[in-house]
């Protein structure tokens, strides 16, 4: 099997996966993954992610040219402008999940860092999550917002919209995506309690033992 053929499952099995358990409804939400010919595979417009056809995955030459398949994702700029800056990105998932997309709606956050410290696995797979300030679909100083960010974190939300997640393969991207959902809403249960969040101190020492910038 090719490694475009496995990647072209392995998008289909990942918009499955996410659709099956809620984490996208509808057409919304849009998966990539970069090819070793300097290529990309990306999830075409208007199709559920619940049903896609590995056939039909949108295919982009190394400059950006799409060649074959069906019609892009309306969002596949937010792909690119990862890509852009983050030369280690092997794949992006953007979600239009509730509680992340929620937390993104919220009016008191802190745009530097969006969600707090509440686990150490949040602090592995997401770390630090700026906030995209709010754009129309398809406005093109969204994808120039983005890139601003996209060499110094690989996850960011979209203000009243979404996260989006670059990571080194599509399992460490889809983790990641999970990851910030999972505490999103646990930052979202936990609204009018006090939290015991991990100390600074902490947040260092699971950077350093585990090499996260």
């Amino acid at each position: 099997m090719s490694e475009e053929t496995r990647a072209r499952d392995e998008i289909c099995r990942v918009g499955a996966s996410l659709f099956d358990r809620g984490l996208t409804a509808g057409a919304s939400g849009n998966i990539s993954v970069r090819l070793a010919d300097g290529g990309w595979l990306m999830t075409p417009t208007n199709v559920s992610m619940g049903a896609l056809d590995p056939a039909r995955l949108s295919r982009f030459d190394a400059t950006g040219r799409l060649v074959s398949g069906d019609a892009p994702t309306k969002e596949a700029f937010l792909h690119f402008s990862m890509y852009g800056e983050r030369k280690d990105a092997a794949a992006v998932v953007h979600l239009h999940s509730s509680h992340a997309t929620a937390v993104s709606i919220l009016r008191d956050v802190d745009p530097q860092d969006v969600l707090p410290a509440l686990t150490a696995y949040y602090v592995m797979r997401v770390g630090r999550l700026p906030l995209v300030p709010y754009f129309a679909p398809g406005d093109p100083d969204l994808a120039h917002a983005v890139r601003a960010l996209a060499s110094r974190h690989h996850a960011v939300l979209l203000a009243n919209h979404g996260p989006v997640v670059a990571g080194t393969s599509l399992a460490n991207a889809q983790f990641a995506t999970e990851e910030l959902e999972e505490t999103a809403k646990l930052f979202l249960m936990l609204q009018n309690h006090a939290l015991r969040t991990l100390t600074p101190e902490q947040v260092s020492d699971l950077r350093r033992r585990f090499n996260l910038t």
